[in-house]
């Protein structure tokens, strides 16, 4: 069986040969036909160079090269859309997540799982901060969900060609691969691992909050809850609201002077006014979505790909 491998990659130089030693150490261990697909966002180093090296010498390496920078997300959904494997396996280059589980993930392939989840049990080189902040945001996405989303899953995965039909036929504006691959179902499984410290070089994300616009498509992504759940807060406010009111009207009747002082008057001012622009900036961020919908822009532009059959483009 062919097994594709997605790589996205930004400014990574460094940690390109010693990436692809590994990898392909584990991938010719289990079987000679093989895809390894570089995703790469225009860099500022040396990244695009010795890609290219690599892919000179060896044709199962594989490169697309978008017009500009497009992000992770949709450079890993290119990588899938162009993969031609019975099977995909979805890694970064930053070795944070070791190519050797590939061999683990791919057995239980074998075993008919369609897809094969790599769940972190630790995560090395990670500030406290952003292990909480991680933790706190994937039981969010959880709890808002409407599908259940496996937590501390990454987008390092295995996942089979059938899923990978069907992430193809799913036209989302903001991917979010971890909803995506939930979504679609069929039968799933895990491998609890421990996740390294970054090899070399500086992630591309905020060290201590991670990326918020991912989170964002998976809390936003997958569910309505949030909007519901607003609807309900603004009862209960109207209520409390009416609640003020009435009693302010009871005082007046019994002939007591009341005047509610400033404090008062500011902080129900200030709570309600907050309480208001946070459900306008959830709708907000709602009619966001659409509008990208509506516009059907792609979510990639390709430059130029290299090793590929022209066939096989997308």
């Amino acid at each position: 069986m062919k097994i594709s491998v997605v790589v996205p990659v930004f400014n990574e130089e460094v940690n390109i040969e010693p990436f692809f030693a590994r990898i392909t150490k584990v991938l010719n261990k289990i079987t000679n036909d093989y895809e390894i697909i570089f995703s790469l966002d225009p860099s500022k180093d040396k990244t695009e160079e010795k890609i290219l090296n690599l892919a000179s010498q060896n044709k199962n390496i594989k490169i697309i090269i978008f017009s500009r920078r497009f992000g992770q997300p949709a450079a890993t959904i290119a990588g899938i859309n162009n993969s031609t494997g019975d099977c995909c396996v979805v890694i970064d280059v930053d070795l944070q997540d070791p190519p050797e589980l590939i061999e683990e993930l791919y057995v239980k392939f074998l075993e008919g799982y369609e897809v094969v989840l790599a769940k972190r049990k630790k995560r090395k080189g990670e500030t406290f901060l952003k292990k909480i902040i991680a933790s706190i945001g994937y039981k969010l996405i959880n709890f808002f969900s409407e599908i259940d989303m496996p937590i501390d899953t990454g987008d390092f995965r295995l996942i089979s060609k059938k899923v990978v039909e069907q992430l193809k036929s799913m036209k989302e504006p903001h991917n979010f691969l971890r909803g995506m691959v939930a979504y679609i179902g069929f039968k799933q499984c895990e491998i609890v691992y421990d996740r390294d410290q970054r090899f070399r070089g500086d992630t591309k994300y905020n060290k201590y909050l991670g990326s918020i616009k991912i989170a964002l498509n998976g809390l936003l992504g997958f569910s309505s809850k949030p909007l519901h759940i607003m609807t309900f807060v603004g009862f209960i406010l109207s209520m409390f609201s009416f609640s003020i009111g009435l009693w302010y009207l009871i005082q007046k009747l019994l002939g007591e002077n009341y005047t509610a002082g400033l404090p008062t008057s500011v902080l129900l001012i200030t709570f309600f006014s907050g309480v208001q622009l946070l459900a306008l900036g959830l709708i907000g961020e709602y009619i966001g979505r659409i509008y990208d919908q509506v516009k059907q822009r792609p979510p990639y532009i390709i430059e130029k790909k290299i090793n590929f059959d022209h066939k096989n483009e997308k």
